[in-house]
């Protein structure tokens, strides 16, 4: 039976970078296939005809319909996990932290552990140790920073992770006080590989999958009917197909999915975790299993700037000191080609300028433009770079909400003013032919929408609007523009746009109704009220 969608503000689809969006006023679908039928005004024949036949007319009060959002840079059961643990997002000085640690301790004395989350690393002057926790309670503390590349833990916490004897693993480090004792701080790959695996280990199937379907359906009641989770292993890889299960077979909406090629001992291991994803893929793909899917590879260049671990190509401003690159370019382009000769896609974390240069240069090695391959973050790069993207036919894949200027407080101190002008360059990327595709890297900030977007197109803060600050606002993108990579950009990214992304004839009608003004200053005003999936509601 065909729908018929009316009295509504139909975004249609836009050409590269657009400044100015376009609506129809009417939508009509078929829900036993879940495909858009026809968009355009409520006087067409199409319209009519289905009207005449009996179709259900639906008014849309005169709100905002888009394709469903789609979530380019993502990280499932972390997100579910963070929904449950205490946010110090909001505490500015430590002893908020500590207020916040002690009174949650007191209000959940049933938790093995206290985890916390977004802990924002200038709200302790960059000081992370286990002594600044250890009176609050004597259970294991485990506090993950905003941007999920370290955890800070309490003296319990490491003894159970048992680290003191540990060495510090390929791209990570185990701070240490001046005796070789840990202090407190697990910083990128150590708190990827020791922390997370551990804590991993203490949680039942049944509580993961309860965090897969809690983050799930906070995306579907945000707008989002698709989602690509950038760090995929086995462990977490099965227990989203036994959730998957449990849901009768197939995922409430669809997953994308980039197996994560974490920095091994030598290049045989490395090269062997490519050789597992590209068997994942033969068996998870488009054809196969087009609601979860595995898409390609995720490798880390670097860390991040307030963590002092992104590579630059000038030292840090505040101490003279820099990071290098995870890869050289040499090391890294024999992974990236094994995965571009096996159909995989390839995205690069890569957040400073140095270790975005690397990133560029391995994939214009790889020589792939169709490959549509992809740089994440893209925070700090040099103005030589960004013309290059587009050229290469590489994917800006970008998360607007790191942009936060209320985040990026620590920022001109570290890098110093003048490298603040030329940070998180969006509309520099899309100027210069690039694909622009923006997600949220949940959990590392909230998988909400219009801050997101809010940020993109205003370059103010989302998270706290009353500030006036600007981060780099020459590189604001339109909100047109914005919309676009959050639909039908992400869709590229993926290489979905075949199916949705556009509300065009013959695409899968998923949709976002959104109740808004179509104001950039007004996006936080916007609320999604309805979501649907395959033509049918699933939200509202």
């Amino acid at each position: 039976m065909a729908k018929v969608l009316r009295n509504g503000r139909f975004l249609r689809p836009s050409g590269h970078n657009p400044k100015d969006a376009q609506f129809s006023d009417c939508l009509v679908l078929e829900e036993a296939s879940g495909n858009i039928l026809h968009v355009g005004s409520d006087s067409d024949g199409a319209v009519q005809s289905a009207i005449s036949s009996g179709a259900q007319v639906l008014d849309m009060e005169n709100r905002v319909i888009i394709p469903g959002f789609i979530d380019s840079h993502m990280h499932l059961l972390l997100t579910g996990e963070t929904l449950n643990k205490l946010d110090i997002s909001g505490c500015d000085t430590l002893e908020e932290i500590r207020t916040a640690i002690r009174t949650y301790a007191k209000e959940h004395p049933d938790l093995d552990r206290i985890s916390c989350c977004n802990w924002f690393q200038t709200s302790t002057n960059g000081e992370a140790f286990a002594s600044q926790l250890d009176d609050l309670d004597p259970r294991p503390i485990y506090i993950s920073a905003y941007d999920m590349h370290s955890r800070w833990c309490n003296t319990a916490a490491l003894n159970e992770l048992q680290v003191a004897d540990l060495e510090d693993p390929p791209g990570g480090t185990i701070h240490r006080d001046g005796t070789g004792k840990p202090s407190g701080l697990l910083s990128e790959s150590a708190a990827l590989t020791i922390v997370d695996p551990f804590l991993s280990k203490q949680l039942s199937l049944t509580q993961k999958m309860d965090f897969i379907d809690d983050a799930i359906k906070a995306y579907i009641a945000s707008g989002y009917t698709g989602l690509i989770d950038m760090a995929m292993d086995e462990v977490t890889w099965g227990i989203i197909l036994d959730y998957r299960k449990r849901c009768g077979g197939r995922l409430p909406v669809w997953l994308a999915t980039h197996w994560f090629v974490l920095p091994q001992k030598t290049p045989e291991e490395n090269l062997a975790l490519v050789d597992k994803a590209i068997e994942m893929k033969k068996q998870y793909n488009e054809t196969t299993s087009p609601d979860c899917r595995i898409t390609g590879i995720k490798v880390m260049c670097d860390g991040v700037v307030d963590a002092c671990t992104a590579s630059l190509m000038e030292p840090y401003s505040h101490n003279g000191g820099n990071e290098p690159a995870v890869w050289t370019v040499e090391e890294l382009v024999p992974i990236l080609k094994k995965a571009d000769d096996a159909g995989l896609q390839i995205a690069i974390h890569a957040i400073g300028d140095a270790a975005i240069r690397v990133a560029i240069d391995s994939l214009e090695r790889v020589g792939n433009p169709a490959g549509r391959h992809r740089i994440e973050h893209l925070e700090t790069c040099s103005p030589d770079d960004v013309a290059r993207l587009g050229k290469l036919g590489i994917t800006a894949s970008v998360q607007p909400v790191h942009s936060d200027p209320s985040i990026l407080q620590a920022w001109p101190k570290l890098l110093g003013p003048k490298r603040c002008e030329h940070v998180f360059p969006y509309n520099g990327f899309a100027e210069h032919g690039a694909t622009v595709a923006i997600g949220t890297d949940a959990p590392t900030a909230s998988h909400l929408v219009f801050p997101n977007l809010y940020t993109a197109t205003t370059r103010r803060s989302g998270r706290k609007p009353e500030l006036e600050k600007q981060t780099a606002p020459k590189f604001a993108l339109s909100l047109a523009a914005a919309m676009a990579a959050a639909t039908q950009g992400a869709a590229y990214s993926c290489f979905a746009d075949s199916r949705v992304g556009r509300l065009e004839e013959g695409k899968v009608a998923n949709l976002a109704v959104i109740d808004m003004v179509w104001d950039p200053t007004k996006l936080l005003e916007a609320k999604v009220v309805e979501t649907w999936y395959q033509g049918r509601k699933i939200f509202g």
